[in-house]
């Protein structure tokens, strides 16, 4: 099993789904949200979560106790702020790649309507194209939202600078993802060739583990941290890496999706800002508005903030009609998908 790992692959993901369901389990047992359950945990329980292995040249038992009892100071306090304004957003879903200008004019202006002030464009296929889509969005949300741009691992190394100091006129935040996930001295590059311009690179939806975030973090290639909550090995190593940006003073922005993901990593977050960082600088977690319909308890999403989640468990929980709907192979979807495709043949 390490030869096809260690702490990646399909070994790492089906990993992260047995112990986010070990503690999704735990939480419902003690009648709690997760992000409650890992709030009232004290600093030696949460540390005996983590397998330090591989990343105690950055982050030992010691400091990590250290960086969490450090953060007991002012927890109530910081819960109290979450459970009464939530934990600010990042949208996603006003300019996906391939809206029109009319569709990306009024998704901009009905989520300005709505309160959201932190934008996300999606680039890296045509220059032209992304400096007049930058540009539009731009001049609708004004000089004063922050504006940030994802090129999903499009670019080489020198093309991705390119492509940046391009688009350097709109402000952006942070390129996202500009070249392979794996690539860290390539975002270290990155990262120095475009700092003199105030924009950073955020990565880490696709890292495999800790150790390549260890190496982000130490090679000063990142400066917005992207965890998953289903990418690493669960909430345990999700802790780890938490710990580590706390440590290098890197703000945790993660990724999320409408599949489940802004369900899952609103839990860690908000465990992040009550106790390790205690800090909302630069902070915010994306998300997406589309098939939270499938989940017995869906995000909420209230002025641009997420509002902590009080159903016990780690809102993953699916309706049992969806289950059965979508369910492989037997599902109505999945029939009907199979009839089309005997039609065809």
């Amino acid at each position: 099993m390490r030869w096809i790992g260690p702490e990646k692959g399909v070994i790492h993901l089906a990993t992260s789904a047995v112990l986010n369901a070990v503690w999704d389990l735990w939480a419902k047992m003690e009648g709690k949200p997760l992000w409650k359950l890992l709030v009232d945990m004290q600093p030696e329980q949460l540390v005996s979560c983590i397998d330090f292995r591989y990343i105690t040249d950055v982050l030992t038992e010691k400091e990590a106790l250290d960086i969490l009892r450090k953060a007991q100071s002012g927890k109530e306090q910081r819960e109290e702020k979450m459970l009464k304004i939530g934990y600010p957003a990042y949208t996603t879903s006003c300019a996906w790649l391939g809206y029109s200008d009319d569709h990306l004019r009024k998704l901009c202006a009905k989520a300005m309507e709505e309160g959201w002030t932190r934008f996300k464009v999606k680039v890296d296929a045509d220059l032209q194209d992304d400096i007049r889509r930058c540009k539009l969005i731009r001049e609708i949300i004004g000089p004063n939202n922050t504006l940030m741009i994802d090129a999903n691992q499009r670019w080489n190394v020198d093309e991705a600078i390119k492509w940046v100091l391009s688009l350097a006129e709109f402000k952006p935040l942070w390129i996202e993802e500009p070249t392979s996930p794996d690539d860290i001295l390539g975002h270290a590059t990155i990262s120095k060739a475009l700092a003199h311009l105030g924009i950073g690179v955020a990565t880490g939806e696709q890292c495999h583990n800790k150790v390549i975030f260890k190496q982000l973090l130490q090679a000063k290639a990142v400066q917005f941290v992207q965890i998953d909550s289903c990418r690493l090995g669960s909430v345990n190593e999700n802790i780890s890496v938490l710990l580590m940006a706390n440590k290098f003073k890197v703000p945790v922005c993660p990724h999320a999706g409408g599949v489940g993901l802004c369900e899952l990593v609103q839990h860690l977050i908000l465990f992040d800002y009550i106790t390790v960082s205690g800090s909302l600088e630069n902070r915010m977690c994306e998300y997406v508005d589309h098939l939270h319909e499938h989940f017995k308890s869906p995000v909420i999403i209230k002025d641009a903030h997420y509002m902590p989640p009080q159903d016990a468990g780690y809102s993953t929980e699916m309706k049992e009609d969806s289950v059965k709907k979508y369910q492989f192979p037997d599902g109505e979807v999945w029939q009907e998908l199979s009839s089309q495709m005997k039609c065809l043949t």
